[in-house]
């Protein structure tokens, strides 16, 4: 069963990458009508993204003690619940403008996707998998995936906290974001993402970790590509040396 959802996953993943270069997902600045019922954006950010965080724990809890206390399988669980607390209980709450509802279509769909991941990858990381003894923590592909998953951590907070801080004043409309790797791209916090769940898949060095990686880039990779389409359409004094995502590249 753990294959064929894993496979599933990344068939999914797949047909995502395709879509999205014909039809932007309807939220945030790109929402519209067509997609069913909306709900209330942050709690639908709540609900769509807290049980990444939540089946990670349970996945973790059912494990066998000694997989579950090892140093690597606590060092996987810091990690992930470092990133989806936050996406999950914080994030939500410091948006302020913009779009105050969001199609509950979008919230399902989202929820299946992040149940599937966090699944894989903790059923992999705890049970599944080789067991990662503590000399793992000094081999130079943990090391090498936490270094990038921290550099691609701290790109994604910076960026939101530039993004944040565009409406401290109280307008709920939108501007052009200066400053951090906006200097280069128009969604640094998608290509902190990115980083992020690329370190991720080299630090746990496992299929799941590659699946999660490669769906977030055919998820992220187009949704980066509009925003940079609409941030040029809308302002015409955007910068034209910005790149969409990958700074110098694309």
């Amino acid at each position: 069963m753990y294959w064929i959802i894993l496979w599933g996953f990344i068939a999914l993943a797949c047909v995502s990458f395709v879509s999205l270069q014909f039809v932007s997902a309807p939220y945030g600045r790109h929402l519209r009508e067509g997609w069913g019922p909306k709900i209330n954006a942050t709690l639908g950010w709540v609900v769509m993204e807290a049980p990444s965080p939540l089946m990670f724990l349970a996945c973790w809890l059912v494990a066998e003690p000694a997989r579950r206390y090892s140093a690597t399988g606590l060092a996987f669980l810091i990690l992930w619940q470092t990133h989806y607390l936050y996406r999950s209980f914080v994030f939500p709450f410091r948006r302020r403008g913009g779009q105050s509802e969001m199609p509950l279509s979008i919230a399902l769909m989202s929820i299946v996707f992040n149940l599937a991941n966090a699944y894989l990858n903790a059923r992999w990381i705890y049970t599944l998998g080789p067991e990662r003894p503590l000399a793992w923590l000094a081999d130079p592909r943990f090391l090498g995936g936490v270094a990038l998953f921290a550099f691609g951590y701290w790109v994604n907070h910076q960026s939101d906290r530039i993004l944040f801080d565009l409406r401290k004043s109280g307008g709920s409309g939108y501007s052009i974001p200066y400053g951090g790797l906006f200097r280069f791209v128009s969604c640094p916090n998608y290509f902190g993402e990115l980083v992020e769940w690329t370190g991720w898949a080299l630090c746990t060095f496992s299929p799941a970790g590659l699946a999660f990686a490669l769906a977030s880039a055919a998820n992220l990779v187009p949704r980066a590509r509009t925003h940079h389409r609409w941030y040029s359409e809308k302002f015409p004094g955007y910068p034209r040396e910005r790149k969409a995502i990958v700074p110098l590249i694309y």
